[in-house]
């Protein structure tokens, strides 16, 4: 690309950053900063504990959206002063300004993916469940692949992953893992992955090296935080131990510290072995359910919309939102939006950004 052309994209991301400037409302978030450190600073703030940290969170929220536009302002600035290089002579900087483009194309269009982000749990962290499908090995191969892609897709976010829960496969992979991904924004990103995943590839573990298609769902609710009341009746549930179980040390116990809770209204069944406190895992079992019946009601009312709206769609075996095709050639493709990426490694090494944004603005068009 030469100068021209970067300099006239150069002015089109320009005029993004700046409306991204006016439908913030910068001084209004920094007034609400403000406002919220000071409560900070009354006497028993700290006393009430869901409220205090109600107000912690927004104030992170707020700064984080603050800090985020003043990073690709500075982007945007460094960019100007390369280009000013340019056009007076030294060339030389034509490839790093063209790295650093990419750079600031990148991160504009990830940043407004963000500010549509304002679903009522779009900020909260997320809980990850990824089940392989019928197949034995090749399913529960698949699965762990999946957990590897965002387990990638989460370190490049800077999420911190805690796992929850771990069921190995009989010869390899995994028949379940769940996991909790903390940051900002995490639940609003992750719903968009929510759905069954379809794998076409000649298996390593078939002698004839046949094509096999293989298939893993993924649920992904949101954390219930302490300012979301959830009501569980005690006579409601059943709730049993064990002892943990999995591939490797570090999930398996010699004492029966993993926790089963069994929600009979809904059938629910929760587990949690991450802890070797019988006492840690009951609680985070808990909150396990919690978050699984907050998404029950959830879906009830999206149906009831669907309905409204007359729109019906169903999410099942069989009916993936996306395929990941490795043979007879490369390519992954997001079924509900058609994007379409040849990169299969790099989709697989975490770099899923391309199918959420496109999902997320799939969604506000709705």
């Amino acid at each position: 690309m030469d100068i021209l052309e970067l300099k006239r994209e150069y002015d089109e991301i320009k005029d993004r950053i700046e409306n991204i400037r006016r439908s913030l409302d910068l001084e209004r978030r920094k007034k609400t900063i403000k406002d919220l450190e000071a409560l900070t600073m009354q006497e028993g703030f700290w006393g009430d504990k869901r409220k205090s940290s109600e107000i912690i969170k927004n104030i992170n929220f707020e700064k984080n959206i603050i800090d985020k536009y003043n990073f690709l302002v500075s982007e945007r600035d460094e960019e100007e002063v390369l280009i000013d290089f340019i056009e007076s002579g030294e060339e030389s900087f034509i490839e790093e300004l063209s790295e650093r483009h990419k750079l600031l194309k990148k991160d504009t269009e990830n940043f407004e993916i963000a500010l549509l982000l304002d679903g009522d749990y779009d900020g909260s962290n997320a809980i990850v469940t990824i089940h392989s499908g019928a197949g034995g090995t090749e399913a529960c191969d698949w699965a762990d692949m999946l957990y590897r892609m965002y387990l990638r897709w989460c370190n490049f976010k800077n999420y911190k992953v805690s796992e929850l829960d771990y069921l190995a496969g009989d010869g390899a992979g995994i028949k379940s893992v769940t996991f909790l991904v903390e940051g900002i924004n995490a639940y609003g990103y992750l719903k968009a992955e929510k759905g069954v995943h379809r794998l076409v590839r000649i298996s390593p573990f078939d002698a004839n090296k046949k094509r096999h298609t293989s298939f893993a769902s993924v649920e992904v609710m949101p954390e219930v935080d302490e300012n979301v009341e959830v009501e569980i009746n005690p006579a409601d549930i059943r709730i049993d131990t064990y002892r943990a179980s999995g591939a490797g040390g570090q999930h398996v116990n010699m004492t029966d510290s993993a926790v089963r809770i069994t929600h009979f209204p809904t059938g629910i069944v929760v587990t949690c072995q991450k802890e070797r406190s019988q006492l840690n895992n009951r609680e985070t079992a808990m909150k396990l359910l919690k978050s699984k019946l907050l998404e029950v009601e959830m879906k009830k009312k999206e149906e009831e919309l669907k309905k409204i709206q007359g729109e019906q769609t169903d999410i099942g075996w069989g009916n993936q939102i996306r395929s990941y095709v490795f043979q007879p050639y490369a390519l992954v493709k997001d079924h509900r939006t058609n994007t379409e990426i040849g990169n299969v490694k790099a989709v697989m090494d975490g770099d899923i950004d391309e199918f959420i944004n496109s999902y997320l603005r799939f969604l506000k068009q709705k």
